[in-house]
């Protein structure tokens, strides 16, 4: 009853301040009632009379209880009303003591008649609230006080004008304890470090969730001990510089509910290219900065700022330029980071950013406003949302219950084409909607369902609410917006956990699926599939830390494109699903291995591509390669489509890493480095031709994200 009266009371107060706030800030249109004695006065000093008025008779006539104990001190809260007619009426009275309450009520209800508040000039009502103090005090007393309180604080900071405070050195430091480890902050996606805790992210019975990355600390941290592995790696080092160097945050600082870290990034490469079109030196030189840190337990942030030149092998050179915005050869696109500029004379310079702010309420959900990629799947690659394009603007939502989390993602896309270029230079803004639901089934199997639709700024429309809604099909939406509003696409993804060393995994991608020219059985153009198969063997051979993958992608032609270049499935001429696009098929071989602070990866890639021919006078049709070509405008085919279709071309890459981890807070590495590339189709032409290229290279890098140079 007590609580209950005291939640009354604290309404009543808020009404009551809320009211008399108003009765200064609206003057011209509400007057507080005029108590006798203070008629002709008006605003400011027609409320302090009224209220001074109120104190003075509640301290005439006010009888304290001669029953009360000795010495006893406490207050008397009255809420009241003064209605249209100028009469008093309490509404609620909170007190320690019954007796005073009866008392309280007992003067109130000899208050004289006032003239009502008005509102607008006609007779009204309001509420407010006074505080009777026990002993009582008049109300020349109450402002003595009031007084000797502002002369106390005035000498006060008279006293402490030349006085230094304590506040700033009272601020508590913590020794730093790598906080990050059991964070919310994103771990930085890179395929040769994830593998490092891959292993017990995938062991029978967890039931966690792995296609959803990057992952956060604190995901990882209940399966892997991250602090532990970490605390392994450290050099016995006691100089500043030694510690910085080999161990430890450039800046690391921990106090109470808050941590920061702040980090140089490097990433320096020199290297030669030679091959059968052009021998290329070629070099890489950024220099960033990256901020991470925690406020409290549910909020973490990172922010990451690059500059960069560089120039690549010609083949990725070449390519970049292919994808450049405007048209303009010096305004490449490099595959991962974005829009470039020249620099000097055959470089790039390549500014890039990277933001994430996790918010955390409840262990169930998870919330992301970020600047940065995504990627879905189990594999080196993915077919439905990859990190190998360039970063955009993202919000993402995850929530984790029972044997499910669940994924939304909401995107901002440009299509930096030049005839999707505006005369001012502006590019076509285009949005992304997608939801990833994946289900621990069994402890070994894990199903996943996922759902994407893009859409264009056109016609005012902007980022559409329709798809906002977090649990609805976005299918059902863009059909009843018109189909050539939107493209939707769909996708399975599947896992099976044999054991504890050997998982399966695969993604089956649906674009504009026909059921109907699945049963004509003449391979419809329409039947926009792709699939996905793929194996990882833990600890190899029970060599510990050693990991074997092998995987299988198959994407038909005109997969991720639609009657509408602009609302393909891509952004910055990058194929947000894989980096080839459609109308191919690629195996990929994998095995990654680190021991202590030394690493070694290898890759290879073998693959068909149908690419276009590009040649007026020969063959100028869309075969189904290139998504940022409209299926409607002069495809090859409509029935008899096959993966590979139009200039063949036969892909074989050999990537080959190694190196030394120099400090495992920024994972920064040392590292030597070898690609073979062969670049093979059946005919040549201005933009597609033979090349067979060796690239060596040897750098210093902080492996925060993936670049990928297999295309």
């Amino acid at each position: 009853m007590i609580v209950m009266k005291k939640y009354l009371l604290a309404w009543c107060l808020l009404f009551g301040a809320s009211f008399a706030n108003a009765q200064i800030v609206t003057q011209n249109q509400e007057q507080v009632p005029v108590f006798p004695g203070c008629e002709g006065q008006t605003d400011k000093p027609l409320q302090t009379c009224f209220f001074n008025k109120v104190q003075d008779f509640v301290y005439n006539n006010f009888k304290t209880p001669s029953d009360l104990e000795s010495g006893y001190k406490g207050q008397v809260n009255v809420v009241f009303e003064v209605d249209d007619q100028g009469n008093f009426k309490v509404i609620y009275i909170d007190s320690n003591e019954d007796k005073l309450s009866r008392e309280a009520r007992r003067v109130f209800a000899q208050l004289p008649k006032v003239g009502p508040p008005t509102y607008n000039g006609k007779s009204s009502y309001a509420k407010y609230t006074i505080r009777i103090a026990i002993p009582l005090q008049s109300t020349a007393e109450i402002e003595a006080v009031k007084e000797k309180l502002r002369v106390a604080e005035s000498k006060n900071y008279v006293k402490n004008v030349n006085k230094e405070l304590k506040e700033y050195d009272s601020i508590v430091y913590h020794k730093f304890n790598n906080p990050k480890f059991e964070s919310q902050l994103n771990i930085p996606f890179s395929h040769s470090y994830y593998a490092h805790f891959d292993a017990a992210m995938n062991q029978v019975g967890t039931n966690n969730h792995t296609a959803t990355k990057p992952y956060t600390y604190a995901e990882v941290a209940k399966y892997f001990n991250l602090r532990a592995e970490n605390d392994a790696l450290m050099k016995n080092k006691k100089s500043w510089f030694g510690r910085k160097l080999w161990n430890e945050n450039t800046v690391q600082i921990q106090g109470e509910g808050y941590w920061f870290t702040l980090n140089p990034i490097f990433d320096l490469q020199v290297g030669k290219a030679t091959s059968n079109l052009k021998d290329e030196s070629t070099y890489l030189n950024t220099r960033g900065i990256q901020i991470q840190g925690g406020l409290g337990e549910e909020l973490n942030f990172t922010t990451t700022i690059y500059e960069s030149q560089g120039r690549f092998a010609d083949y990725v050179n070449t390519y970049a330029r292919s994808i450049g915005a405007k048209g303009d050869p010096g305004n490449a696109v490099i595959p991962g980071i974005g829009i470039t500029k020249s620099f000097k004379s055959d470089s790039f310079d390549m500014p890039l950013a990277e933001a994430n702010l996790t918010y955390t309420p409840s262990k169930a959900m998870n919330l992301q406003l970020g600047y940065g990629r995504n990627f879905i799947g189990d594999g080196y690659r993915s077919l439905i949302t990859t990190d190998g394009v360039s970063p955009y603007p993202f919000f993402k939502i995850n929530t984790t219950f029972w044997k499910i989390k669940y994924t939304n993602t909401y995107m901002f896309l440009k299509d930096i084409r030049p005839a999707a270029t505006a005369t001012d230079g502006t590019y076509t803004t285009k949005y992304m909607a997608n939801h990833y639901l994946s289900w621990n089934a069994t402890k070994r199997l894990n199903i996943g369902l996922f759902e994407s639709v893009v859409w264009a700024n056109t016609n005012g429309r902007g980022f559409d609410m329709s798809f906002f809604n977090p649990i609805i099909f976005y299918r059902s939406v863009e059909f009843s917006s018109s189909s050539k509003s939107g493209n939707a696409l769909l996708g399975l993804t599947a896992k099976y956990k044999w054991n504890n060393q050997f998982n399966f995994y695969g993604q089956l991608l649906v674009d504009e699926f026909s059921f109907d020219a699945i049963k004509d059985a003449n391979k419809s153009w329409k039947n926009k599939i792709g699939y996905q198969v793929g194996a990882k063997y833990f600890n190899a051979f029970n060599i510990e830390n050693l990991l074997i993958q092998a995987e299988y992608n198959r994407v038909r032609p005109y997969v991720y494109s639609h009657s509408n270049a602009v609302t393909n499935y891509g952004h910055a001429n990058q194929s947000i699903g894989h980096q080839w696009g459609g109308n191919f098929s690629e195996v990929l071989l994998i095995a990654r291995y680190h021991r202590q602070r030394y690493f070694a990866d290898a890759r290879f890639t073998y693959g068909k591509r149908g690419l276009d021919f590009n040649e007026v006078g020969y063959d100028i049709k869309n075969y189904g390669g290139d998504i940022y070509k409209s299926y409607n405008d002069d495809r090859a085919v409509d029935t008899h489509a096959n993966v590979a279709q139009g200039n063949a071309t036969t892909v074989v890459i050999a990537d080959l890493q190694a190196g030394y981890l120099v400090n495992p807070q920024t994972n920064l590495k040392f590292f030597l480095g070898y690609v073979y590339r062969s670049f093979d189709p059946i005919r040549e032409n201005a933009t597609t031709f033979q090349q067979s290229t060796n690239w060596f290279s040897i750098g210093l890098r902080c492996d925060i994200f993936n670049w990928y140079f297999d295309y």
